[in-house]
């Protein structure tokens, strides 16, 4: 397992947060840490899981950043 931080644009209030966290809460092998405007704290078991991350937060429109 590995820890990450992503960074996340578009994100400005608490409906963002829980768009953020619904989305992530639909990965499977995802432990989010925490969301917070603008970053997500992730456990990802391997890198395949964290580009499905990735996704997730761009389905729900947002952008990840780097």
């Amino acid at each position: 397992m590995q820890d990450i931080i992503l960074s996340i644009s578009g994100m400005s209030c608490g409906h963002c947060l829980n768009a953020v966290n619904r989305a992530l809460a639909g990965v499977p092998g995802i432990e989010v840490k925490s969301v917070r405007i603008g970053q997500a704290e992730l456990r990802t078991p391997d890198a395949a899981t964290t580009e499905r991350a990735k996704a997730a937060i761009a389905a729900a429109g947002y952008k990840v950043e780097g």
